[in-house]
């Protein structure tokens, strides 16, 4: 299953990398509902299905657009949440993109730092999570750690594979960030599949000082020898509309 399920993650790498390109996107015209209709059309061209409807969302400097369909602008930072099925296989990706302004090349180092910061948080969930461990405890463990190193973020990462929403030890809720009863209880054990899902906000010294959420959500296994690795890889780097 999991050569099959890294080729799903394959499409959804490249599914996304598209939407948050100008192959798409057309600053000051394109909507986000354009975007999440395009993605839409790409799963059904290549057969396949989704198990729910993806989002795209925009965080702009002076304040959120209270628009529910804004139009995307230069500067802005979106989001999407995406997921498809695939020969009875659930996946769920989240990632940033940047619409770079008039003039620039890259995105505002502030902003490079706020993905690197839910980067870490990352590694301190790779860190934490260990055969044997519950949800819970890796929970703690990681929220003390995050703390410590002076980020402000959220984990609700969960188990993933024939259903979005997995068999298995959560590890948080966006609402319970001190453990989930129950659920949270399982232990982690050998060939399961994980949603690395979590969030890191950072205020962004170019935007004045706004705070800006990186939400993340990776596809990660903890193989059966115990050890925590990527399904395919992590976005490292923001996608980049010019």
């Amino acid at each position: 299953m999991t050569p099959v399920y890294r080729r799903a993650q394959v499409i959804v790498h490249d599914i996304i990398a598209t939407a948050f390109s100008n192959v798409v996107i057309v600053p000051g015209r394109t909507r986000t509902e354009d975007v999440v209709w395009w993605m839409r059309q790409r799963v059904h061209d290549l057969g396949l299905g989704t198990w729910f409807q993806p989002s795209v969302s925009v965080q702009r400097q002076g304040g959120d657009p209270t628009d529910p369909n804004p139009v995307i602008e230069r500067g802005d930072v979106l989001h999407t949440d995406f997921g498809l099925v695939a020969l009875g296989l659930a996946t769920d990706t989240q990632h940033m993109a940047y619409v770079l302004g008039e003039g620039e090349t890259a995105p505002p180092a502030g902003l490079q730092r706020a993905l690197a910061n839910s980067n870490r948080l990352q590694d301190i969930l790779f860190e934490e999570t260990r055969v044997g461990r519950t949800g819970n405890e890796i929970l703690r463990s990681v929220l003390a750690t995050m703390r410590a190193e002076g980020l402000d973020g959220t984990m609700y990462s969960h188990p993933i594979g024939d259903h979005g929403h997995g068999a298995g030890p959560l590890i948080g809720l966006w609402d319970y960030q001190t453990g989930v009863p129950g659920r949270g209880d399982p232990p982690v054990i050998p060939s399961m599949w994980f949603s690395t899902e979590l969030q890191v906000t950072t205020p962004v010294p170019e935007w004045g000082g706004q705070p800006v959420r990186m939400m993340q959500e990776e596809e990660a296994e903890v193989t059966a020898d115990g050890q925590m690795r990527w399904m395919l890889r992590r976005q490292t780097e923001l996608h980049l509309i010019h």
